[in-house]
């Protein structure tokens, strides 16, 4: 079956970076599209970021310019890099593997989180 595990969450300070890692197996990486979804305390699980199989990226408009997603098909591994972390992105981060139904949607497969807090 399919499995996604996420790990790279952290303590960081305000200003500072993350780069968070998804291990997918049981499942043709190279076909997927990829993405990242987080969900931070009282509040709605939501996208942050996509990479799709011929590697089109999209992005929350409240990271564009400072999170980047990439993926690494010979290691079946999904990245995202957080630049310049600010305390509104303290949430727990999770790989996902979306599917577009006239806008990306979550899968029904899911990791276990990874925690990312960022202190002011």
């Amino acid at each position: 079956q399919v499995q996604l595990v996420e790990s790279g969450g952290g303590l960081v300070q305000a200003g500072g970076s993350l780069r968070l890692s998804c291990v997918a197996s049981g499942t043709v990486f190279r076909i997927d599209a990829m993405g990242w979804y987080r969900q931070a305390p009282g509040k709605q699980r939501e996208l942050v970021a996509v990479i799709s199989s011929g590697f089109t990226t999209k992005y929350a408009d409240s990271v564009k310019g400072r999170f980047a997603i990439s993926r690494d098909n010979a290691k079946n591994t999904v990245f995202l890099q957080m630049n310049n972390l600010k305390p509104e992105n303290t949430a727990v981060y999770y790989c996902n593997r979306p599917v577009w139904l006239d806008k990306w949607s979550p899968g029904d497969i899911w990791g276990q989180g990874t925690q990312v807090t960022v202190s002011s």
